[in-house]
């Protein structure tokens, strides 16, 4: 059956065509556009690109932050038969972008006027790029074309080859390329993912067997665009349900941009929002700074409803099962005193959050499920378009620290280091198969047959499925930690709970390469660290010492012991006095910190460790980061 995302489209506007489908927030309010607008102006887009020389199968790039024209036109550049190629706005000029533009063979690129300076600084260097698409008033260049001026070309072409150009769309096979979406650039040369329109559109119907959206729900995509993530839930499955999406007001600068996210929750009220570990662990600061501010007896009386709510909803799915039912009216009572109060900061309607990403720590799950916002972890990847797995509102289908079920229909396997399928419980690399699997890598057959193999994903990813369908993540293959022995373990659960549990540790990776024993780079919470300095006399060693004993709280003996085998636990820390961030290249787009590059990068400090002086929490060079900290 023939299920393109121009068809996926139509269907949706026969049905809810006088219905609200975009919100967007101009002249101090959020204003609509409704589903028949929205495919209006997208075959004005599409027109106006068929008119400038687009043809079916060209690249067309988007490079703007999140608004009605980016998805308009995204849409609108399928209905002329040409690929899109999502780019993140995060990306610089100098390497990551020319790349992208490169490689994919870009002829026409949408950027917004924030974007546009890294466009100008390279495009002698494209040749290959016919048109560029402004978005946003600011004076143009030659070979610049507004976004108003091509809309204008489209309604003109439209007016005398609307039925010629409609064919054009109706002509889209599933198999046809879509998007070449790039992986976040963990290494010198991103692989693009090609992901087909039935890959789309079957995985908008593989998720809507895992959550419910009704034509009543608005979401507020928070995340960027370009996100296989956004796009799948953000938007289309949106379009799918005749539901509301609305965009985060734009800002002069991203800072701006990122305060106006709260805002914006407050104003469009939104029935689930999409997260990603960084923005819930954001959400979470928040929310505990807000309770702080109100004085001891809130802060008490809200550690109280968190470890009653935390006793009522057990692992999530045994929630109020058993002697828990004793618990519920006093959870009642605290929501109705307590977490209502914490929830109206979200807009009051807000039902549940949608996580991808990186893995979600067990304990932001058990939080944000207490004060009635809950996050259902899911787990999937670029090249499965994206969605595996997720954790969903509907009765039994949630397990904090699990990843969910598997949406159907889909084949999963877990294979050992030889390829043999191992039973449920034990640990192997997630391998699946299903409509959402992607084409390939572009021009790339090398990474593409190593990738997918008689149509089986190879994720890359290590986990279990557990009798009763949960599936487990637990990491990267690549991230493993490797013993003197050869035993491997996955650290990121680890990482994750270090730094959940301690208020010193910000940032943690752990490291272990066939060493005698592992060790860790830590980066310290500053205004933390501050305090502390104080309360220890001002006393740099001491303080060295309460950074390492963080993780003693994880040994036997400590407050989170045998959450994770000694053995595996850092015996020795490296403090060091800068951050993993986008702008030093430790933290990819998609904000997950690169391992790979911050080992390379704290090289030094990590051969340091494994010298007796280096081992010693107070070394030398632990009391020189911590001096730069506290000055």
């Amino acid at each position: 059956m023939k299920k393109t995302i121009i068809d996926l489209f139509e269907d949706s506007v026969g049905k809810y065509g006088g219905k609200t489908f975009l919100l967007e927030k101009r002249h101090h309010r959020f204003e609509p556009t409704t589903y028949a607008e929205t495919r209006e102006l997208a075959l004005e887009v599409g027109a106006g690109l068929a008119a400038s020389g687009i043809r079916p199968g060209d690249k067309v790039a988007i490079l703007a932050e999140g608004s009605n024209a980016w998805i308009i036109s995204e849409l609108g550049l399928f209905y002329a038969g040409a690929v899109s190629v999502p780019l993140s706005v995060k990306l610089e000029e100098s390497n990551d972008l020319l790349f992208r533009l490169r490689h994919a063979e870009v002829k026409a690129l949408f950027v917004s006027k924030h974007q546009l300076p890294k466009i100008r600084r390279i495009r002698a260097e494209l040749p290959q790029i016919e048109l560029v698409v402004v978005f946003g008033h600011i004076a143009l260049e030659a070979g610049e074309t507004a976004y108003g001026t091509l809309r204008k070309l489209g309604r003109d072409y439209l007016a005398k080859h609307r039925e010629e150009f409609l064919k054009i769309g109706q002509a889209i096979r599933n198999d046809d390329y879509a998007t070449i979406t790039y992986t976040s650039g963990t290494t010198a040369d991103p692989k693009g993912v090609i992901l087909t329109h039935r890959n789309y559109t079957a995985n908008v119907e593989q998720s809507l067997t895992r959550i419910d959206i009704p034509p009543y729900y608005r979401t507020l995509i928070i995340l960027p665009l370009d996100h296989c993530f956004a796009h799948v839930v953000g938007f289309y499955i949106m379009i799918a349900c005749g539901a509301t999406v609305a965009t985060v007001q734009i800002g002069r600068t991203p800072m701006e941009t990122l305060k106006n996210i709260p805002v914006n929750i407050r104003e469009v009220r939104p029935h689930f929002l999409l997260s990603v570990p960084a923005l819930a662990k954001n959400f979470r600061k928040s929310i505990e700074s807000s309770i702080r501010a109100k004085g001891r007896m809130t802060e008490g009386l809200f550690r109280l409803a968190l470890k009653t709510a935390y006793a009522y909803n057990g692992d999530g799915y045994r929630r109020g099962r058993g002697w828990r039912c004793v618990l519920r009216p006093v959870v009642a009572l605290f929501d109705v005193t307590l977490f209502r109060k914490v929830r109206k900061a979200f807009g009051g309607e807000l039902r549940f959050f949608v996580g991808g990403g990186a893995l979600l720590d067990a304990e932001l799950q058990r939080f944000f499920y207490a004060v009635g916002m809950p996050m259902f972890q899911g787990y999937g990847l670029s090249e499965a378009t994206p969605v595996i797995s997720t954790n969903s509102p509907r009765p039994r289908k949630c397990r904090f620290g699990s990843s969910g079920t598997l949406v159907q229909p889909l084949d999963c396997r877990i294979l050992d280091e030889e390829g043999r399928e191992v039973p449920h419980g034990q640990k192997g690399q997630i391998v699946v198969r299903g409509e959402n699997v992607m084409a390939g890598y572009w021009k790339n057959p090398e990474a593409t047959a190593d990738t997918v193999r008689d149509g089986w994903l190879h994720t890359g990813d290590m986990g279990y499925l557990t009798d009763d369908g949960f599936l487990y993540v637990l990491g990267r293959f690549k991230s493993l930690l490797i013993a003197s022995d050869g035993e491997k373990y996955s650290p990121e659960g680890m990482e994750e709970a270090i730094a959940d549990a301690s208020r010193l540790i910000d940032q943690i990776i752990v490291h272990n390469n066939q060493n005698p024993y592992t060790v860790a780079i830590v980066v310290p919470n500053h205004d933390e660290l501050r305090r502390r300095y104080q309360t220890c006399g001002n006393d740099l060693a001491a303080l060295a010492r309460e950074v390492a004993g963080e993780i003693d709280a994880f040994r036997a003996g400590g407050v989170h012991a045998g959450e994770f085998p000694d053995r595996w636990l850092p015996s020795a820390v490296a403090i060091v006095d800068e951050a993993f961030t986008e702008q030093n290249g430790l933290v990819n787009s998609t904000m997950k910190v690169v391992r790979s590059r911050v080992e390379e990068h704290f090289r030094d400090r990590l051969d340091a460790l494994y010298t007796p002086e280096g081992k010693r929490p107070d070394s030398a060079q632990n009391l020189a980061s911590l001096k730069k900290l506290v000055e």
